[in-house]
């Protein structure tokens, strides 16, 4: 249990954890790290139309989830392979592909957080690795998803004030945001169970 953090947010050691701190071969991790940029690109086909400017995926699901299965440097790895796909395949919650298409739209702060917001992830987690560790982690990667995301799309829409872009871009997401963390806590925590 790591020194200095809370019982509730930390758990005991597991199998699982060989993943996120390098003690499997590297064609596993490799795979695994694959395997999350594959699933983040699953995730943006899953569109459902809450807002057009800024599409609501399932891609957090499974970013958050490279951060906490993969620890903070293959996390972020899983992502920057994703966004390296997307220079090549539309792999986005859109249909275009190109380095272009990746910066130049509204939601691109978003997308071009996904690293980092894995990093903070897996950084969090290597400390708070319980369930509530693990929803803590992954909030405050979406603290970081968010603060880029609304932040970019004020700038690149222009039309919005401070008040709006911080309504569209953040406060209207949150509920359905913080039931994909649970879910992700969970994926993670009964994975950390059964993984042998």
């Amino acid at each position: 249990m790591p020194a200095n953090s809370p019982a509730i947010l930390t758990a005991p050691p597991a199998p699982l954890d060989r993943l996120r701190n390098g003690d499997l071969p590297w064609p596993f991790q490799l795979a695994a790290i694959a395997g999350f940029a594959l699933l983040t690109a699953a995730g943006a086909k899953i569109n459902l139309p809450l807002w057009e400017e800024v599409p609501f995926t399932l891609q957090t699901v499974f970013v958050y989830g490279s951060g906490l299965f993969l620890g903070a440097g293959r996390g972020a790895l899983a992502q920057l392979f994703y966004l390296a796909a997307g220079l090549f395949w539309p792999v986005t919650a859109g249909e275009g592909s190109g380095f272009a298409y990746l910066t130049g739209r509204v939601s691109s702060g978003y997308l071009l957080a996904f690293p980092l917001v894995a990093a903070v992830c897996g950084y969090a987690s290597a400390r708070w690795n319980s369930f509530w560790g693990s929803m803590l982690s992954a909030e405050l990667g979406s603290l970081v998803l968010f603060l880029c995301g609304f932040h970019w799309l004020y700038a690149a829409l222009g039309s919005l004030s401070w008040g709006e872009a911080f309504y569209y871009g953040w406060i209207k997401y949150l509920p359905f945001d913080l039931a994909k963390i649970i879910l992700t806590a969970y994926l993670y925590q009964l994975a950390r169970k059964q993984f042998v």
